[in-house]
C-alpha cells in the first residue's frame, strides 16, 4: 500500500477513540438523575410542590416586571387576564321608521264551537237574615169595596142633585165620602158598580151614574101608577183620584126616588175588579 497507509490508519484510529469516549461520557437523562438523588439522599417531590417551583422559576421576581414576550401557560395561577373587547352597540331607534297608519280593520271570524256546560258549583253559604222593610201604604193594597145605601126619599127640586146616602154597609179602606157622596179611586184598575132604586108612582125616575164631570150611563123609569125596583150596572177603568157618583136629574117633569126609614131601597156599590198593575 506504501507509506501512506499507517498514516491513515492511525488518523481512523484516533477519529474513533473521540467518538467512543464522548459517548461514554453522556449519559441518559434518567441515569442521571437517578444517581443524583442516590447521591444526595433528598426524596422526591410530589406534584405540587413542583407545580410551586415551576411557579417560582417561571414567575418574576419581586421589584422585576415581566417580559412583555415572556410566554404563560394557562394551568398557571399567576397566568394574566385579558378583557374580552366590548361589542359595539347599534342605536335601534335612529333606524326606527314613522308610525304607519291604521290598516282597515278585518273580517270578523266565525263563531267557534259552544262548549260544554261546566259542572255545578258548590253551594254558597247561606246569607244573613234582612232588616224588616217598612210598613206599606195602605192606599197601595190591591183591594177596594164600598156598599152604601139611603132611607131616605129624594126629590128633584134643584138640578144636577148628588144623592148623598146615609148607610154604610162596607166602606174598604174609606175610599168612599160619605159626606160627599162620592167614591174616590186610590187603587187604579177595572171596577164594576151597581145602583138601585125604588121608583116613585106617578113621577119619573131619571138618574146618571157620573165619572169626575161626565155622565157614563143613565137609570131612567118612566111615569106610572105603581113603583118598581130598578137597576144599571156597568164596568169602569179608573185612575189614580178619579171619582164615580149618582146624580139625579131635574127634567120637565117632577123627578124622584122612594125610600122610608124602615127599609133601605136605594143602594149604590162598587169593588175592585182587577188591578192596573196585574198582567
Amino acid at each position: 500500500m506504501g507509506s501512506g497507509a499507517p498514516t491513515l490508519v492511525l488518523a481512523c484510529c484516533v477519529l474513533l477513540t473521540f467518538a467512543c469516549g464522548a459517548g461514554l461520557g453522556r449519559a441518559p437523562r434518567g441515569t442521571r438523575e437517578l444517581r443524583e438523588q442516590e447521591g444526595t439522599k433528598e426524596p422526591p417531590l410530589d406534584h405540587t410542590e413542583r407545580d410551586e417551583e415551576n411557579h417560582d422559576k417561571y414567575s418574576p421576581r419581586q421589584g422585576e416586571e415581566a417580559s412583555a414576550s415572556r410566554c404563560f401557560r394557562c394551568c398557571d395561577p399567576g397566568t394574566p387576564v385579558y378583557q374580552a373587547i366590548p361589542v359595539p352597540q347599534i342605536n335601534i331607534t335612529i333606524l326606527k321608521g314613522e308610525k304607519g297608519d291604521r290598516g282597515d280593520r278585518g273580517l270578523q271570524g266565525k263563531y267557534g264551537k259552544t262548549g260544554s256546560a261546566g259542572a255545578r258549583g258548590h253551594v254558597g253559604p247561606k246569607g244573613q237574615k234582612g232588616s224588616m222593610g217598612a210598613p206599606g201604604d195602605r192606599c197601595k193594597n190591591h183591594y177596594a169595596a164600598f156598599s152604601v145605601g139611603r132611607k131616605k126619599p129624594l126629590h128633584s127640586n134643584d138640578y144636577y142633585q148628588t144623592v148623598i146616602f146615609d148607610t154604610e154597609f162596607v166602606n174598604l179602606y174609606g175610599h168612599f165620602n160619605m159626606f160627599m157622596g162620592k167614591f174616590y179611586c186610590y187603587v187604579p184598575g177595572i171596577y164594576f158598580f151597581s145602583l138601585n132604586v125604588h121608583t116613585w108612582n106617578q113621577k119619573e125616575t131619571y138618574l146618571h151614574i157620573m165619572k169626575n164631570r161626565e155622565e157614563v150611563v143613565i137609570l131612567y123609569a118612566q111615569v106610572s101608577d105603581r113603583s118598581i125596583m130598578q137597576s144599571q150596572s156597568l164596568m169602569l177603568e179608573l185612575q189614580d183620584q178619579d171619582e164615580v157618583w149618582v146624580r139625579l136629574f131635574k127634567g120637565e117633569r117632577e123627578n124622584a126616588i122612594f125610600s122610608d126609614e124602615f127599609d133601605t131601597y136605594i143602594t149604590f156599590s162598587g169593588y175592585l175588579v182587577k188591578h192596573a198593575t196585574e198582567p
